[in-house]
């Protein structure tokens, strides 16, 4: 299952959207509707997250968030 990471205030987020929503869109429509914007984001595979340390403490180089950056508005084109 692949979901969506970006930054926000120094914490990395993810973005998991719903079965629903990616029977009608696909992840990238997803991720630039739904992140912030001109927040740059990064689409992974969630096997790749850490699992041994809380999500609090993940670090993530702002040059590996290179798959796009969210849009201008919060409604799909």
């Amino acid at each position: 299952m692949q979901v969506v990471i970006y930054k926000q205030d120094n914490n990395v987020v993810v973005l998991t959207p719903s079965p629903e929503c990616l029977q009608n869109h696909s992840l990238m429509e997803i991720a630039i509707k739904d992140v912030p914007f001109n927040k740059p984001f990064k689409i992974v595979d969630i096997s790749e997250l850490p699992q041994d340390i809380p999500q609090e403490a993940w670090e993530v180089d702002d040059t590996d968030l290179d798959d796009g950056v969210g849009g201008e508005t919060n409604e799909f084109n």
